[in-house]
């Protein structure tokens, strides 16, 4: 993540559809999954914003990031167990230790994911949960995904090959972000004709086309959470030890 996207991102993370609408998620399939109390690890903290719902919740939270300014900005917040750390390296934290790690948006942007699951697996609690969201079909790649540094997109199978691949195992999943799912594959398909994007800024809505999107993210949550949704922008998964019950 560049500098100047993660200052986009603290200015956003409070109120922008997207960013609400994912924390939503996230902390509903916390609860479901591995609820507190117990250690939380982030990979790839970003502004922070999440880690600090995710110690509201009731979690003992810290989290690595390999952006020096993520981490300061983190610890300006209070969060001052947060650490730079390349998350293809061993977690400098002790074996089955977590009960839950959050990797939101993350493993796209490393060259070795299976590095990383494995470093996942070695520190999460036998009882622990990973929850992982990455941006889904591959065919979907454009200038988007290199301007943000992504060596790839996500389907679920390839998702889940890693986890076994790393000894964990993909204990649930569905597609998230349905709703904008047509807009985003016609933008993509007018700018491979037409243009070439040279900027990865979220784009931007009015205070009334936010809260509808917000409404669509309600909606589509409570669907996915019962019987999940076919397609959308990205996946959603839970990751548990392949031992586990």
């Amino acid at each position: 993540m560049k500098p100047d996207h993660l200052q986009e991102l603290a200015e956003l993370e409070d109120t922008y559809w997207w960013h609400v609408a994912k924390r939503q998620l996230i902390t509903s399939l916390l609860a479901k999954f591995a609820p507190p109390p117990g250690l939380l690890v982030e990979g790839g903290i970003g502004s922070s914003r999440n880690l600090l719902e995710f110690s509201k919740l009731g979690y003992d939270v810290t989290g690595f990031d390999v952006m020096p300014e993520a981490v300061e900005l983190g610890q300006q917040k209070g969060l001052l167990r947060v650490a730079v750390h390349d998350l293809e390296q061993p977690w400098p934290v002790e074996d089955e230790s977590l009960r839950a790690i959050v990797l939101l948006d993350v493993i796209e942007h490393v060259e070795h994911p299976v590095a990383v699951l494995s470093h996942v697996k070695r520190a999460l609690r036998p009882d622990g949960a990973v929850i992982v969201t990455v941006p889904a079909y591959q065919w979907l790649f454009s200038d988007w995904d290199r301007l943000l540094g992504h060596y790839r997109r996500y389907s679920p199978s390839l998702l889940k090959e890693q986890a076994s691949a790393a000894g964990l195992k993909l204990a649930w999943r569905t597609h998230w972000n349905s709703f904008t799912f047509p807009a985003a594959v016609a933008t993509r398909c007018w700018e491979r004709m037409f243009s070439s994007r040279r900027t990865a800024d979220f784009p931007r809505v009015t205070p009334q086309v936010n809260n509808l999107l917000l409404g669509a993210a309600r909606l589509e949550r409570r669907l996915l959470l019962t019987v999940g949704v076919p397609f959308g922008l990205s996946v959603v998964g839970v990751l548990q030890h392949a031992e586990s019950v």
